[in-house]
């Protein structure tokens, strides 16, 4: 049998990095990934990430070791998996890059080709040369948009989780040119609270979350840059409002389009699943079912379904996820079997 291949996964400690370890424990072709923490995270004590999440338990030990570029180059590993805040991974890819170590991010800080959606984040390094070549070499990996570009990729920036239910909702729609642009998009995304990360804030207390549905990062979300761009739209095309849903992970994602002419369900059923034909994880509904986050939760999958306007120029599309998955890890797991020449599949059914 081929070698497996050998991987590292920072941050693993956090939902995502959890979910990601868990696939990778899993996963056929790979070994038991390296479990890695930065050197001020927990302080020189040993750590194990089943003392932590308990579910992990009765299943061996899962130390986290201190993040060295040497250990890893003499361990072997060819595949970083970051799981970390933008700002950590903006520091640590072109150091991973420079020790000939592939990357998978799953921050938002190598997504943005355009200044003007970067300036978000405010990095420190945005007039750097290296950050401008690292910047021109990242595919972004949401692969039926570029399962093309990923093989041969050196770093991918794996997409936000609300970014994807958007982005896979309308790109047929945009790819067929039949959308009115000029009528506006409107994209009102629902998630649950593991979206927003595992530090708790008053806005994801219990007593902020139960019972309630809130909007928030209007016209600000870091999403709508990543959006437009990945669709080549102008924010001022789409309006994009997220919402926190008071339930533990999942998203769902309504989409408002006008359309040039009108159409009947058929065509735009067709456009569907002509665009996506042979594309594993996205899940085109026959209307006039819709998707429900129940559906996709704990999968890789997108789930797809509209509802056409008796005067056949008014689609609301639903795209439902889960954040965790096709969001976040299942999506980096997919990455790295394209990456790999894998199945796309291997390790997410």
């Amino acid at each position: 049998m081929p070698a497996k291949l050998k991987i590292a996964v920072l941050g693993a400690t956090g939902y995502s990095g959890l979910e990601l370890t868990r696939l990778l424990l899993r996963h056929p072709r790979v070994e038991k990934p390296v479990l890695l923490r930065r050197s001020t995270d927990s302080g020189d004590g040993k750590v194990n990430l089943a003392d932590l999440f308990p579910v992990l338990s009765g299943n061996g030990s899962y130390p986290l070791q201190p993040l060295s570029w040497p250990s890893l180059q003499e361990q072997g590993i060819e595949l970083l998996f970051l799981a970390t805040p933008h700002e950590a991974s903006r520091d640590l890819v072109p150091e991973a890059v420079g020790h000939g170590i592939r990357v998978i991010d799953l921050s938002g800080a190598w997504r943005l080709k355009q200044a003007q959606h970067r300036a978000i984040y405010g990095f420190k390094d945005e007039d750097s040369p290296t950050a401008a070549e690292l910047t021109g070499k990242a595919v972004y990996g949401l692969p039926e948009l570029n399962a093309d570009k990923i093989p041969a990729a050196t770093i991918v920036a794996n997409p936000g989780c609300y970014a994807t239910s958007v982005i896979l909702g309308l790109a047929p729609l945009l790819h067929a040119d039949i959308a009115d642009r000029a009528k506006g998009i409107v994209a009102d995304s629902k998630s649950g609270v593991s979206g927003a990360g595992k530090e708790p804030t008053s806005r994801t207390h219990f007593v902020s979350v139960a019972d309630n549905l809130s909007a928030y990062g209007v016209f600000t979300h870091r999403h709508l840059g990543e959006i437009a761009e990945q669709l080549n739209l102008s924010t001022n095309e789409i309006t994009f409002t997220p919402h926190l849903l008071p339930i533990p992970r999942g998203i769902l994602s309504t989409i408002y389009v006008h359309l040039k002419h009108p159409m009947q369900s058929g065509q735009i059923e067709s456009c569907y699943r002509d665009f996506y034909k042979g594309r594993r994880f996205v899940r085109v509904f026959q209307t006039p079912k819709l998707p429900e986050i129940q559906f996709s939760l704990n999968t890789n999958y997108c789930d797809l379904g509209f509802c056409l306007a008796p005067d056949g120029q008014r689609l609301v599309i639903v795209s439902c996820e889960d954040n965790l998955m096709k969001g976040a890890a299942g999506q980096a797991v997919q990455n790295m079997n394209l990456m790999n020449g894998w199945p796309e599949e291997e390790g997410l059914l």
